[in-house]
């Protein structure tokens, strides 16, 4: 008997079910057969500790190198002040909310332990760098959900700034999209356009407790083929 995805009344509702019972590669199975085929981020975006899950709504950033140093007399006053607009970025991080950060080259750190303290005090769910982190030891301390190209500490300050958050962005072949739902693992990090997110969250439970019956099935001696035929699931 088929068994229904429970039904959701909230974000932290909808959050919570993602992270207790869904992982990236059966998402991602479903977005490819509704059509959406680009919607994992690059590979060499990793989690910094294995068991790292981050899901939530995404608040994009957008870093550019930058080596014009600090005001005042910039002609665009907001990057005077150091590191651009990424203080106020971080002070508007809302609960449940993903920073996914791109638009640098890869000379420098995105992320680090203080930004994860930042984070962490307003109830954000995680960091995703197009980029590197550093502080590898303070975040992991916190136990901060962080996902980058891995660790290296060379500081963005002297090297880049953020010119705009909140904004769409794009990271390899994904667009991102203030709101929409992120969600990483050991596996990889996706993102899940708002508009189909209840469509995607519920046929990819169902297909999660599928393969807990084809794998018991396996496990018992079934054969691939006849599992596929049997359930259509492999």
């Amino acid at each position: 008997m088929a068994i229904s995805c429970p039904a959701w009344t909230s974000d932290q509702e909808l959050i919570a079910l993602a992270r207790r019972e869904l992982y990236s590669a059966v998402l991602g199975d479903i977005l490819d057969s509704l059509g959406r085929t680009h919607q994992f981020l690059p590979p060499q975006i990793q989690p910094l500790r294995d068991n790292f899950i981050v899901c939530g709504r995404a608040m994009p950033v957008l870093e550019a190198d930058d080596g014009g140093g600090e005001g005042p007399g910039r002609a665009n006053e907001r990057l005077d002040g150091p590191f651009g607009l990424m203080l106020r970025a971080l002070d508007d991080l809302r609960s449940d909310e993903v920073y996914v950060c791109t638009g640098a080259s890869p000379n420098y750190a995105l992320w680090g332990e203080l930004m994860s303290m930042c984070a962490r005090n307003r109830g954000a769910a995680g960091a995703v760098v197009d980029g590197w982190s550093r502080d590898t030891r303070g975040i992991l301390a916190i136990d901060f959900p962080c996902f980058s190209f891995g660790r290296y500490a060379q500081d963005q300050r002297p090297r880049g700034k953020v010119i705009d958050f909140r904004c769409t962005i794009q990271i390899g072949a994904v667009q991102v999209r203030p709101g929409d739902l992120i969600f990483g693992d050991i596996d990889g990090v996706l993102v899940i356009p708002r508009e189909i997110e209840t469509e995607v969250v519920r046929a990819a439970w169902e297909k999660a407790h599928g393969e807990k019956r084809v794998f018991n099935a396996i496990k018992d001696g079934m054969g691939a083929q006849e599992a596929w035929e049997k359930f259509g699931i492999l």
